[in-house]
């Protein structure tokens, strides 16, 4: 009778590791990644899409003046196939993690060398360099964190959007050929 018991609190305590692990991979802010072969790279941006649910994002929940990374979980990253000019930033490692410095006025895209961290793990230290984002205000708000990655006419290169809130920033980037 007592190996009947120690088997079923086993069995019990099993359960209950699955049953956490399972609510560990439901999460409040879902995964999502945006792509786009352009000027011969392929290019993608994977993050965290939070919702708005209600509350004032810009000044309030993300607080100006203080790097925020645009996304939740895991850093939001930007890959390229290759190298990449945003600004004067040039890209050449395959992999980045993005963030964002807001103020009431101006934004600026914050381009940095550590990956793997979480989006609360910002580190200075790592920055590439900070880039000027085109700021507009958008008449319908966007319930998700979206970003997008717009070609040009051209093909050479592109734009980099993020949407949330009434908050529309972005920045232009070309594909660097080397021969």
């Amino acid at each position: 009778m007592r190996a009947m018991r120690v088997t079923f609190a086993a069995g019990t305590i099993l359960a209950a590791v699955f049953s956490v692990a399972a609510v560990r991979v439901q999460r409040a802010s879902p995964h999502d990644s945006v792509s786009a072969s352009i000027g011969g790279a392929d290019i993608s941006i994977t993050y965290g899409r939070p919702y708005m649910r209600g509350r004032t994002i810009f000044g309030a929940l993300v607080p100006y003046g203080r790097v925020w990374c645009p996304g939740a979980d895991e850093a939001t990253t930007l890959s390229s196939s290759k190298p990449l000019r945003i600004g004067d930033l040039l890209l050449d490692a395959p992999q980045y993690t993005l963030w964002i410095l807001p103020t009431a006025d101006e934004w600026q895209l914050v381009v940095n060398e550590q990956t793997g961290q979480w989006h609360t793990q910002y580190r200075a230290a790592s920055d590439l360099g900070r880039v000027p984002l085109q700021k507009r205000t958008l008449e319908t708000p966007v319930e998700q964190l979206t970003f997008a990655l717009r070609k040009n006419a051209d093909g050479s290169g592109g734009t980099i959007v993020f949407t949330w809130e009434t908050t529309e920033a972005s920045v232009p980037f070309k594909v660097v050929t080397r021969p």
